[in-house]
């Protein structure tokens, strides 16, 4: 192989790799039927005598290399795909439990103990949720632990506000479940400014088209809860004979 392309090619000066890999293409052939040393047959001959008919078909479509991870499936019977951020269904009765994710660019398999128990088209969108009907604990009437119930009435602690919040919030969605993260953070918020100022929020952010925690999150974090407190409690001054009014500075 040295000898009969390697070293002619070296005498030879190219400008692009399309241009080697013709010429390469076209030593090969040549190679290919030279006689063995021992003589009695040529490669090409022996290829066609002994390994041509053992050859299978390629195959019909394009290889897509797979990827694998491992991930705990979430108490919402989603896991999560780091690499696009997005999550996937996963049947409900195997929340909490390890699973492998197998993907391509075409597809997300999901295994538990070596048996594939779910099977999604490969979505890219940041935050997406691809869901399966069927392995949703709501569809079933079953739950473990978290459910609609469950945040409405850790929201009514809070306060009405809160309460009618997390209710939209829930209702947003066609699985209550895709809701229950968000859910838990904005409950968690009363833990970090205090009930009385998430209930405040959660009263401003009613007047917003479109429930989520980044909204209620952000109102505490600008104080915007407060402002309308502070607006609520502005003195006004009363109406008296001796107050000119601004007809008089004219």
């Amino acid at each position: 192989m040295y000898q009969r392309i390697y070293y002619p090619l070296s005498r030879h000066t190219f400008f692009s790799l399309d241009e080697i890999n013709v010429e390469i293409s076209n030593m090969l052939l040549t190679y290919n039927d030279y006689l063995f040393a021992h003589g009695g047959t040529t490669r090409r001959q022996q290829f066609i005598d002994t390994e041509k008919e053992w050859l299978q078909p390629l195959p019909q479509g394009r290889y897509h290399l797979r990827q694998y991870r491992r991930a705990k499936v979430q108490k919402t019977s989603y896991i999560f795909l780091s690499e696009n951020r997005n999550y996937y269904s996963v049947p409900y009765r195997y929340q909490g439990l390890h699973v492998e994710v197998q993907y391509n660019q075409l597809s997300v398999e999901i295994f538990y103990n070596h048996t594939r128990i779910a099977s999604h088209r490969r979505c890219f969108t940041s935050g997406h949720y691809t869901t399966v009907s069927e392995h949703m604990p709501s569809t079933h009437q079953v739950y473990n632990g978290w459910s609609p119930q469950f945040f409405e009435d850790k929201a009514a602690l809070v306060g009405n506000n809160t309460l009618l919040y997390i209710q939209r919030l829930l209702a947003q969605y066609n699985y209550p479940e895709i809701a229950y993260k968000q859910c838990q953070g904005i409950l968690a918020l009363g833990k970090d400014y205090g009930i009385q100022r998430l209930e405040q929020a959660c009263h401003r952010a009613l007047e917003y088209h479109k429930a989520g925690y980044h909204t209620i999150e952000r109102i505490l974090k600008a104080g915007l809860d407060q402002l309308e407190e502070l607006l609520t409690e502005l003195p006004t001054i009363p109406e008296h004979t001796n107050i000119r009014g601004a007809s008089e500075y004219r």
